[in-house]
């Protein structure tokens, strides 16, 4: 096989996870249409009766019929899940209750078999304030993600991209929209497709709206432009949705490379509200095509003296950038043309698209300004630039309406610019006692100084004032004629042209420098921020310590108050570390926000989809073995969250200390290992210790209770102490012997002996060497008749056997049933011990398996608690199994497991007669 046709295997493990990954979530259908009435509903319905009847679980979580009997009749026969009650304002809504969808179809989730489904209709929807998610599809996208099947609809005028193309054709702009991009995620878009002469027959007959609403929607949204518009537009989209199946599959199948090089959109961002507007249409362009697309937004110097509303607007539209699926970055320049010229080249993007230019003033061009289409287009000459037009007007003709003025914003400039002016006032003052001590040439000098004083501290725009000043006070106050502009020399032009050449060309290039110096200082400081954070984090041994560093670390760089919640053993969230109370901040982060944020490996709360209206930023802390807690933010500003540079920083600082809370967990593992490994070695050198020294004395105790039972003529008091001692001597050999028993297993010094066995003569042998003990409880043995001969050591068998006896004997009242029994089962001997007492201690059947470890820690019963712990390290050096549970007669059952192997043949009259035997 050529090496080249070979499939990369890192690509086909990706993709065989991906598969993995879809294959565990539920599977969503939307069915779509141009507008309310197509038929959406009804089709779903149909669709849900049809598998109902095949045997699915259905359950209609939310079905709108707009008091429509024909779609009402197709809910009769379903299971319907009752609305969940919502107080908002003094009204009580129903609303769709995912609670309860979960509590009643997740336990129906099960491997191999079919899913259950749900109905939710109107995707779009907007849930009441208060609710877990503020909109129905991320409700969705939470019954997906447990692995259930769930059924929808949607109209295309709620899709992100196209709201505003709606909006300018029909004049009404709905709020409730759905990104693309969960659209695009969607398993089966199902279009149901309506023509628009129907679809107003169907409105006039009452069968889309009822009443004054439908001569409402007549008179506005259904009109028949309207409808033919929406239904291109939908089945436009449906057509895009559909080619993107087909390349997908062709992929898969490696039929043929689609695309050798990605032709990716550029997007350029500027300050003004139309900014929005070109968004959506980049991103329709780039779903179109096919392809990728960035968002890019140039920070210049002047740009970045934007009073703060226009700031946050900024960060909003890049946000909805990332909502639309685009790569956002914001780049400060000093050149917006040069950035974006350099962007685009470093990221291979074929397709400039920006905004309308206006058109500049003749005098502006006579000056050599040019539009920044023009710019543009020299800078890249190979690149395809698309200008977006004017967005419409929705609900009104002519052109939006300008934001109002920023009075703030102009306050500050004029401040700068007022600045200026007293700069070169004050200069003038201080010179003017002075001109008789001074040449001409060092009061220039003194105005320059002021000139870049001023760009220094006051930005470009005061410095070309501060220039024009300087000019104009030399000539006034220090060419003859004084206290006059004319000029008695002709030179002195020629010395005001070089001074104000001088002083605009020092100005700008300190400005330059400024900017360039803030731009160095933040990125050095984000950059020290972190390796700080590193360091300190790097010589933490605890969690508290790391959560202390990161919350004073967090709190000093993004100026807000921080919480860490780590994930404890206990798989709960806790707080290392108290939150300091804050005055006028007194609301703590919710538990269950950062525990979904948690679960679901997103951040949540503010400036997100989820919880959007909390103070609280939630953040996991990612590690590379899993999220080790959730990272918890209220910032003073939205600038920490929404501003791309400080949110990756904020995503890079949260994985530094998710690491760190990994190390630091694995580290106290180590350390609680090596204690217990420590303890146990310290515990069995003990035990074998004692074992070995114990065993002389009570030998000799044994031999003289038999010498003084043996004694003539002695009393029948006598005779009866010495059988006591001698019964006690012999159970404290046995508890040594366990010991020892137990120290050589767990040393590894016992070496199987194995040897072919017939489980019954093993389990009569155990039987008999229990046989006083279980004198008191009626014993029956239940073995299969087919049992063959297994590979063992007969003594340690024997021996788990009569612990297991023993056990039962010593927890069961007189006159108790016990029951042994064997058969095969899954190619395995399977052997139980089960009687009809009081059963095992609940939740604790597996710790009886531990050392030392007793149903009752205060008993009048003797023993340690050592019997089951050899019992398991017995079956376990044979390769089997062993495990406690509830038996059949009512009380407890002890079973084990051994596997069978292959016994050699038996000559015919050892067959014989071991079938006789049994």
């Amino acid at each position: 096989m050529p090496a080249d046709s070979r499939p990369d295997p890192d690509s086909l493990l990706q993709r065989l996870r991906a598969e993995e990954a879809k294959a565990a979530r539920g599977k969503l259908r939307i069915y779509f249409g141009s507008s309310a009435g197509v038929g959406k509903t009804y089709a779903m319905l149909l669709a849900a009766r049809k598998l109902l009847a095949e045997g699915r679980q259905v359950l209609v979580g939310v079905v709108e019929t707009h008091g429509r009997s024909e779609t009402a009749a197709l809910i009769d026969g379903l299971s319907l899940l009752p609305p969940r009650q919502v107080e908002y304002r003094g009204r009580t809504l129903p609303e769709f209750d995912l609670d309860g969808a979960l509590a009643r179809l997740k336990p129906l989730v099960h491997e191999g078999q079919p899913r259950p489904l749900i109905l939710v209709d109107e995707l779009a929807h907007s849930n009441v304030a208060g609710s877990r998610h503020p909109k129905r599809w991320q409700d969705v996208e939470e019954l997906l993600a447990n692995g259930i099947d769930v059924y929808t609809s949607l109209n295309v005028q709620h899709l992100e991209s196209l709201n505003d193309v709606v909006g300018g054709i029909t004049g009404v702009r709905v709020q409730e929209t759905l990104p693309d991009r969960f659209f695009d995620a969607a398993d089966e878009v199902l279009l149901v497709d309506t023509p628009a002469d129907e679809l107003l027959s169907r409105l006039k007959a009452g069968k889309v709206y009822m009443g004054a609403q439908a001569e409402r929607a007549a008179k506005h949204f259904f009109r028949k432009g309207n409808l033919m518009a929406l239904r291109e537009l939908a089945l436009r989209r449906t057509a895009d949705r559909v080619e993107d199946d087909v390349q997908a599959w062709r992929s898969n199948e490696a039929i043929s490379q689609v695309w050798s090089t990605e032709a990716a959109i550029l997007c350029a961002v500027g300050p003004t509200p139309r900014a929005e507007h070109v968004l959506r249409s980049s991103a329709r362009l780039a779903q179109q095509l096919g392809v990728s697309w960035h968002a890019v937004y140039v920070e210049t110097p002047a740009l970045q003296r934007l009073p703060d509303a226009q700031r946050e607007r900024v960060l909003r539209q890049m946000r909805l950038a990332q909502e639309l699926g685009a790569a956002t970055a914001v780049l400060q320049a000093q050149d917006k043309v040069a950035a974006l010229a350099t962007h685009a080249r470093e990221h291979n993007l074929a397709k400039l698209v920006l905004g309308r230019s206006q058109a500049l003033p003749a005098w502006r061009r006579l000056l050599g300004a040019r539009p920044l289409y023009e710019q543009l287009a020299q800078a890249l000459p190979d690149v395809d630039l698309i200008e977006v037009g004017l967005p419409p007007a929705v609900g009104q003709g002519g052109e939006p309406q300008p934001a109002p003025p920023d009075w703030d914003g102009a306050t500050r400039k004029g401040v700068r610019y007022g600045l200026a002016g007293v700069a070169c006032a004050l200069t003038t003052a201080l010179s003017w006692p002075l001109q008789n001590l001074l040449d001409e040439a060092n009061i220039v000098m003194l105005f320059l100084l002021t000139v870049l004083g001023v760009a220094l501290r006051l930005g470009r725009g005061p410095a070309v004032l501060a220039s024009f000043l300087s000019v104009g006070l030399f000539d006034f106050f220090y060419v003859a004629p004084h206290l006059s502009f004319a000029v008695s020399d002709v030179q002195y032009l020629l010395t005001f042209g070089v001074m104000l050449a001088v002083g605009l060309i020092v100005g700008q290039l300190t400005a330059h420098l400024r900017y360039q110096a803030q731009v160095a200082a933040e990125r050095e400081a984000r950059s020290r921020a972190l390796f700080e954070l590193t360091r300190e984090l790097a010589g933490a041994l605890q969690t508290e310590q790391v959560a202390q560093i990161a919350q004073d670390r967090l709190a000093r760089e993004l100026h807000g108050r921080v919480q860490i919640l780590v994930l404890g053993l206990d798989e709960q969230l806790h707080a290392p570390l108290p939150l300091q109370p804050v005055a006028g901040e007194g609301e703590a982060p919710d538990a269950g926000t950062a525990r979904w944020a948690l679960d679901h490996g997103q951040a949540a709360g503010l400036a997100t989809d989820t919880l959007p209206g909390s103070p609280w930023f939630y953040l996991p802390l990612a590690a590379p073995m899993r999220t080790r807690g959730v990272l918890c933010l209220r910032p003073r500003g939205l600038d920490a969250v929404l501003r791309p540079e400080r949110r990756a920083q904020l995503d890079t600082m949260a994985s530094i200390i998710g690491q760190a809370l990994e190390r630091v967990h694995y580290v106290e593992v180590a350390q609680n290992a090596l204690v217990h490994i420590e303890s146990e070695r310290l515990r069995n050198s003990l035990l074998s210790a004692l074992s070995h020294d114990l065993r002389t004395p009570l030998a000799v105790i044994y031999g003289l209770a038999d010498t003084l039972a043996a004694l003539p003529d002695l009393p029948p008091q006598g005779f009866e102490l010495a059988g006591s001692l001698r019964r006690e001597s012999q159970r404290i050999n046995a508890m040594v012997s366990n010991l020892l028993d137990m120290a050589r297993l767990q040393s590894g010094a016992v070496r199987l002996r194995r040897e072919w066995q017939p489980v019954d003569e093993v389990l009569g042998a155990a039987l008999q060497s229990m046989h006083s003990v279980l004198a008191a409880h009626h014993v029956q043995t239940r073995l299969a008749p087919d049992l063959p001969l297994i590979e063992i050591d007969a003594a340690l068998i024997e021996r788990v056997l009569a612990n297991l006896l023993e056990n039962a004997a010593k927890y069961t009242p007189p006159g108790s049933h016990i029951e042994v029994s064997a058969r095969i089962q899954d190619a395995q001997l399977q052997l139980t011990v089960a009687d009809d007492g009081p059963g095992l201690p609940a939740g604790r059947e597996e710790a009886l398996f531990e050392k030392f470890t007793r149903a009752q820690s205060e008993s009048s019963i003797p023993g340690v608690g050592l019997g089951l712990a050899i019992c398991r390290a017995i079956l376990e050096a044979h390769g089997g199994r062993i495990w406690a549970e509830r038996s059949a007669l009512g009380g407890a059952a002890f079973v084990l497991t051994l596997p069978l192997g292959q016994p050699p043949a038996l000559p015919r009259e050892e067959e014989m007669e071991r079938t006789a035997r049994v």
